[in-house]
């Protein structure tokens, strides 16, 4: 069953985490993903991760964890010939998504409005700090700077302990994920209209929108948010200590709140109403905290769920990749183990299944430059050409 995206051609000229994953995503729905790689100033991700090898080999994990099904060009933007390949790549391309800083394409003469005349068709899809416009757009950043100044960390933890940065990139996998969407929403206007587009997409937005909840909490009701931790505005739901460790208990709605009290026997703590619940979270809090002591973690989940109400003990990654639940999912997929090594490795593919084609991995991620001649010739380069090119960009590093 072929995936949404087979036969579109995207060139990722992207680099870190954003833009790689949102192409990534691409790839694994079948996208023919064409990577920009610069031999002498690889990606810096490239050299992340705990194992020194792969990092020397410019094979890091954090590289492998958003590299497969895509092909790898070798190329040097700020040269001729690789300014003369891309366009060549581009003329019959889909999507180009890049992340280089505000106006750095452009100078090289590879901007928007150049290539729109080159391939009118092209959704051409800039991932940028803060914007292409504004008077911080010529600005770059990372995942936690954008956390730091969109408010984001100020909201992360308690009184005690805010701000923190969360312990994950969120900010980069989401902006992935909303430059996927964008240049999905561009493609699919395009089946309208026949015609591409700029998409220009700003990581600071992205933050923002992740508190979308918090901004229209102060711009609509006029309250600032506030670190609170693993505390709720509804005691029904936040992090409890048993036993032996913390649970997450997830009463949220009327029902469910109702089931919760009925299960623990105390039919008198049920609430009518929401606006009543607000009110006595101090008395339920302190009915739950005590009660709670009572089990372990896993009696209390194992417990609620039986009464059909949202419970968790709180686990390690390392717990949550071992659960049985994600044997029948396709989140985790297999991929052959770089620089010849025995076996394979999981990663994280697409958080859902489809039953028109599934998201997939086809082939490992590539080293740097490791389809650069099949990538050529695909485009009308001759093996002279090809050779011209590779020694030019020699002698550029000389």
């Amino acid at each position: 069953m072929p995936r949404a995206f087979e036969g579109l051609k995207v060139i990722d000229a992207t680099h870190v985490l954003a833009g790689p994953f949102a192409a990534y995503q691409l790839a694994v729905l079948g996208a023919d993903v064409i990577k920009i790689d610069r031999p002498d100033d690889p990606d810096q991700v490239r050299q992340q991760g705990p194992d020194k090898e792969l990092n020397a080999a410019q094979m890091g994990t954090t590289y492998l964890a958003q590299g497969a099904n895509k092909r790898s060009i070798g190329l040097d933007l700020k040269t001729e010939g690789g300014q003369e390949v891309l366009k060549a790549l581009l003329k019959d391309a889909d999507v180009f998504v890049q992340n280089y800083r505000p106006g750095a394409l452009d100078a090289l003469g590879l901007g928007y409005d150049e290539i729109h005349k080159i391939n009118p068709r092209l959704v051409y899809c800039s991932v940028s700090a803060f914007g292409r416009n504004g008077p911080r757009g010529e600005e770059t950043g990372y995942d936690f700077v954008f956390q730091a100044v969109a408010g984001l960390m100020a909201l992360t933890g308690s009184e005690e302990s805010a701000p923190l940065k969360t312990g994950a990139p969120v900010v980069d996998y989401a902006t992935g994920y909303m430059t996927a969407f964008a240049i999905s929403a561009a493609l699919f206007q395009r089946t309208q209209t026949g015609r591409g587009q700029n998409v220009d997409l700003a990581m600071f937005d992205a933050t923002l929108m992740l508190m979308s909840t918090h901004i229209a909490a102060y711009n609509i009701g006029g309250k600032a948010p506030i670190p609170e931790g693993n505390r709720f505005v509804l005691a029904g739901i936040g992090a409890y200590e048993t036993a032996d460790g913390l649970l997450m208990l997830g009463a949220a709605n009327m029902r469910q709140q109702k089931r919760l009290w009925e299960a623990l026997d105390r039919p008198d703590m049920v609430k009518e109403t929401h606006a009543e619940r607000l009110e006595s979270h101090a008395a339920e809090e302190a009915v739950l905290k005590e009660v709670f002591l009572t089990r372990t973690a896993d009696e209390w989940q194992d417990f609620l769920r039986q009464h059909q109400v949202p419970a968790g003990r709180v686990r390690t990654m390392q717990e949550a990749l071992a659960d049985p639940q994600l044997a029948t999912r396709g989140l985790l997929q297999d991929t052959p183990a770089p620089l010849g090594r025995d076996g394979t490795h999981k990663v994280p593919v697409a958080p859902f299944l489809m039953s028109e084609g599934n998201p997939s991995i086809e082939r490992p991620a590539p080293t740097i430059g490791e389809h650069t001649d099949e990538v050529l010739a695909e485009v009308g380069f001759t093996t002279d050409q090809i050779e011209a090119l590779i020694q030019s960009r020699a002698a550029s590093r000389m």
